[in-house]
């Protein structure tokens, strides 16, 4: 009697009776080629349309991007841009980071040990959903106006969304993979350290890089707090002139240092968890 073959998914009869496409792959890697047009376009389409929407509006509160590419060029000669660069980088790098190192093992053991769980979720349920930016006057009454205020307000607004996602994604560790491992003869120290946390190191690097754009909003607002130098800061000084040009200058800027940032956590995902990258 013949042995029934085993059908790959992809290579099963009815995904062979699916219409033929390239566009429209559901789960499926598209071609190489079609992927970086695709890229490119995103940024060009949108390009196009605001370019078009300034010429006809013809508004200084619209400016074209030869303009707001002047205008970068202008704070670049004068140092502005590089120093303002540097001070947010800095802020953001600090509190950001200082949050990470609470959030990981605090989240690791949150999402392991009910009773951890239980300890600290409705706290930190509750402190969540406190705006971090409403928190502002009890920074400056304990920290002053230097930098340390600004670095915990980013502190303050990242570090419980890190924790409940790192949570979550420990909760989501396969049962079967734990339990197998306690029949194996391993102890909870072992299942703990061996199994659990490096099975949720990519989890971690991609709660890190979603919430690190929580940072760079709060950034702006934290060099509200008499701030002399950084991206925020020159928004602020922009738009009391109506330097438009400025203002998107300075956003454009905030976004490719937040996508170079991106970037950079893909890199790490790709080189430290290579069983984890499609």
């Amino acid at each position: 009697m013949q042995k029934p073959q085993n059908l790959n998914p992809i290579e099963s009869p009815s995904v062979k009776a699916l219409k033929p496409t390239i566009f429209w792959r559901i789960s499926e890697n598209i071609p190489a080629s079609l992927n970086w047009v695709l890229m490119v376009l995103s940024i060009v389409i949108p390009l196009c349309l605001w370019w078009v929407f300034a010429l006809i509006l013809n508004s200084r509160f619209l400016p074209t991007p030869p303009q707001v590419l002047q205008a970068g060029f202008k704070l670049w000669e004068k140092g502005y841009l590089v120093e303002d660069a540097i001070a947010s980088i800095t802020r953001v790098t600090i509190g950001f980071f200082l949050g990470a190192l609470l959030a990981i093992p605090l989240g690791i053991s949150m999402g392991s040990f009910a009773s951890i769980r239980a300890l600290t979720e409705p706290l930190i349920g509750i402190l969540r959903y406190m705006p971090a930016p409403a928190f502002i006057p009890l920074f400056v009454l304990y920290l002053g106006i230097d930098e340390a205020p600004k670095i915990m307000l980013i502190f303050i607004g990242t570090l419980f969304f890190n924790t409940l996602m790192i949570m979550d994604a420990v909760k989501f560790v396969p049962r079967d993979l734990i339990e197998t491992s306690y029949t194996l003869g391993g102890n909870r120290q072992q299942v703990f350290t061996q199994v659990i946390i490096p099975a949720v190191i990519p989890n971690i690097i991609d709660a890190l890089r979603i919430n690190m754009a929580a940072a760079w909003n709060l950034v702006v607002v934290a060099e509200l707090i008499a701030a002399e130098v950084g991206l925020g800061k020159r928004i602020v000084i922009a738009q009391k002139f109506l330097r438009t040009d400025e203002i998107f200058a300075c956003l454009i800027v905030l976004g490719l240092i937040g996508f170079a940032i991106d970037l950079s956590f893909r890199l790490l995902l790709k080189t430290t968890c290579k069983w984890a990258v499609d």
